[in-house]
């Protein structure tokens, strides 16, 4: 069994159908890093029984490929609690939850968690937790929701139920929700968790390659995605090329060099290199290094 990879080198975290049995079984040859049981708006209320009667089997397969295993309950107050009593036992590495709006809903999920550790012999605290933040009002309180747990490594913002809280037209191009992504990833950066940005909804290929290279330029390392044929461009952009390890190797070795000669800064390729990129240089190249072991691993 491989040891999945830590949330901070999860790069994509696929939704899928709860009950759809053949999507389920087929969702590792995606290449995606987080897999995700989606009870909520992917599961209608009549298939949830029989989706919460896949998780076991289901997620101990996921986990035998490689990847990380998360859920999405619904709301605590409609089935959610049903959904926790069932999938519990598959012991999932992560548990979402949607449309949290309010610290005190993370809290409550946090208290359900750890009784149903405690109920199925899981070590207690062991259970990740993943705040999906869809309204307006969650997302002025990113940083307030992700303190409220320990068990929180990150928050994952929603596109669809964001844009229709604030009344926005939907458009390919994403402009309407540009200022809620970068406000979420500076709240989340704040708080010091994993910032997951929300799925391209559509289906070109070339879309959404724009859309996570938009990203990524924010400052984005992860992205939800809906469609499995979207994880491997999403994993190519949100990973460091060759090309751009070997630029940020370029740019330690100048800026090392200027310093070992009294300088606080060196010109490159015109520009001048001050202690913030190098460092963010540094940073890079600890990401690729960090994401080819984890490749190199998985191929062994």
């Amino acid at each position: 069994m491989r040891t999945p990879r830590p949330a901070p080198l999860c790069r994509s975290w696929l939704f899928l159908e709860g009950a759809n049995e053949d999507v389920l079984q087929r969702a590792p040859t995606s290449g995606a890093d987080v897999l995700i049981h989606e009870l909520e708006d992917f599961t209608p209320p009549a298939l949830r029984p029989k989706a919460r009667k896949l998780a076991a089997d289901l997620y101990a397969a996921w986990r035998e490929q490689g990847a990380v295993v998360a859920v999405r309950v619904n709301p605590l107050e409609q089935d959610g609690m049903d959904d926790l009593a069932a999938v519990m036992c598959g012991r999932p590495d992560i548990v979402a939850l949607p449309k949290v709006a309010e610290p005190h809903h993370v809290v409550q999920l946090d208290e359900a968690v750890t009784r149903f550790e405690r109920d199925y012999g899981i070590a207690e605290g062991s259970t990740a937790l993943l705040p999906n933040i869809e309204f307006a009002r969650g997302l002025v309180q990113t940083g307030a929701i992700a303190a409220a747990s320990r068990r929180t490594i990150g928050c994952l913002m929603a596109s669809e139920d964001l844009a229709a809280d604030l009344g926005a037209e939907r458009g390919t191009d994403g402009i309407e929700l540009a200022y809620a992504r970068q406000r979420f990833l500076v709240e989340c950066r704040a708080a010091n968790v994993v910032a997951v940005d929300c799925p391209y909804t559509w289906s070109d290929a070339a879309g959404v390659a724009r859309d996570a290279i938009w990203g990524r330029r924010l400052g984005y390392g992860a992205k939800s995605l809906v469609d499995p044929a979207h994880a491997a461009i999403i994993n190519g952009v949100l990973t460091p090329s060759e090309e751009e390890l070997r630029q940020a190797n370029r740019i330690v070795a100048a800026f090392e060099a200027a310093r070992a000669q009294g300088l606080g800064r060196v010109e490159f390729d015109g520009s001048l290199l001050e202690v913030p990129t190098y460092s963010n240089a540094k940073r890079l190249i600890a990401r690729g290094e960090a994401l080819r072991a984890i490749d190199r691993s998985a191929q062994a």
